[in-house]
């Protein structure tokens, strides 16, 4: 307990030093502030000349980014490759912009990451597109089920996460697309495909000789699948509400979608199955809405409600559609039939042009482990961090996103354009 005490006092004392040492410019900006008296400007206008800086433009419909991606996670290694971000929207007043993004990275731990990601809005905002494709050559370590995995505190003696972890290589390929379309304003019903293909599986402490298990190969023979390659694909039906004004940044309004996933048993090792996906973003302004303070809050749960599904299918922290949950624990780390996420960040800018600005936020995470009865919120993982903003682009309000985060055992760097959530 002492530990975990030190841990967010430091940390607390760092924001504190951090507060401290950009309040002369937050002071700065007097509640007269506007756009126009102090306009934004981007890193890339600094290298340029002031008299092409006050030139005025008209605001762009679309930007294209390619940023290196350099990076260390813990269920990755060290990584590197690229990211290339396509924003744009339609030529009426009211459309919203839309983002695909394209990722090519390749790690320390021999994986071969490609993912691809769209959100998109058509035809005046009256149709929404949201996809997630992937092909890894993939490796991941395995830590069980439930968020009981990491004891409580009062239980805690010289736990080493590395006693409960287990390797895993494989492929994976996915195939996510949904559609939707327009019934009122900001409300959207449609449906989707969904295609999970995992193959090559190798579980490196599985020794069948000697009787030595995995947490892998004992769900899957329990609940008959082949525990070195399985398919899980269907349909969804979703509902979507967004009053957001810009999905890439948003300053204010809300977001929710409900997905309901049916998984018929189409091919041998298949088991019939329904997932329930729920997701709300909101974000509030708070003091003086233009100042850009906001407060903003992510939370999302997923439910197998009916049947079972394949081990590596079950809701994860970390596999959500751009892989921005549970910054400070790696990914994959707490797994379950039922996963329950919130995250919360406090928005404030640092420079009155909005060049900089930064964050710090919570998350919290639970997940169940039906053979163990540990049920949905019995053990709440929490994390914390602090991060800073770079602005890229100003029509979009594209940022450069950095995050250090800390959770139990565990911390992490982050590095990627756009916002978490």
């Amino acid at each position: 307990m002492d530990i975990l005490k030190n841990k967010y006092r430091t940390i607390s004392l760092v924001f504190f030093w951090f507060l401290l040492f950009i309040s002369p410019d937050l002071t700065a900006q007097s509640e007269n502030s506007t756009d126009t008296l102090c306009p934004p400007k981007t890193i890339f206008e600094i290298f340029k000349k002031k008299d092409s800086v006050l030139v005025v433009k008209p605001a762009k419909s679309n930007f294209f980014l390619v940023i290196p991606v350099i990076g260390s996670q813990p269920a990755t290694g060290f990584v590197f490759g690229g990211v290339a971000q396509y924003t744009f929207k339609g030529k009426g007043a009211e459309d919203k912009y839309s983002i695909v993004n394209l990722g090519v990275t390749y790690t320390t731990k021999k994986q071969w990451l490609i993912n691809a990601k769209n959100n998109v809005l058509l035809n005046n905002n009256n149709i929404f597109l949201s996809g997630d494709y992937r092909l890894y050559v993939f490796s991941q370590s395995n830590y069980g089920l439930g968020t009981g995995i990491i004891p409580r505190h009062s239980e805690e003696s010289d736990f080493d996460i590395s006693n409960i972890e287990q390797p895993m290589d494989y492929n994976y390929f996915k195939f996510h697309q949904t559609a939707s379309w327009k019934v009122r304003e900001n409300f959207y019903v449609g449906g989707g495909i969904n295609i999970d293909w995992y193959s090559s599986i190798k579980d490196h402490n599985l020794d069948l000789e000697n009787n030595q298990f995995t947490y892998h190969y004992d769900y899957s023979k329990k609940y008959e699948f082949d525990d070195l390659e399985y398919f899980l694909n269907g349909f969804s039906f979703n509902v979507v509400y967004d009053s957001r004004d810009n999905q890439i940044n948003s300053s204010h309004g809300w977001f929710a979608n409900i997905n309901y996933r049916f998984n018929p048993a189409l091919f041998n090792n298949q088991r019939y199955s329904n997932v329930l996906f729920g997701e709300y973003r909101h974000f509030i302004p708070v003091f003086n809405p233009k100042k850009r303070y906001l407060l903003a809050i992510w939370t999302y749960g997923q439910f197998v409600v009916r049947g079972k599904v394949p081990y590596l299918n079950l809701p994860a922290l970390g596999w959500d559609q751009r892989s921005r949950s549970g910054e400070g624990y790696t990914q994959g780390l707490f797994r379950g039939p039922n996963l329950v996420y919130l995250s919360t960040e406090f928005r404030f800018p640092i420079t009155c042009n909005q060049l900089l600005s930064g964050t710090v936020f919570t998350n919290f995470i639970t997940t169940s482990n039906e053979d163990n009865s540990v049920r949905l919120f019995n053990y709440i993982q929490p994390s914390a961090g602090i991060g800073l903003r770079l602005l890229i682009d100003k029509a979009t309000r594209t940022n450069l996103v950095m995050d250090y985060a800390w959770g139990r055992n565990s911390n992490g760097f982050y590095l990627n354009a756009g916002e978490t959530f």
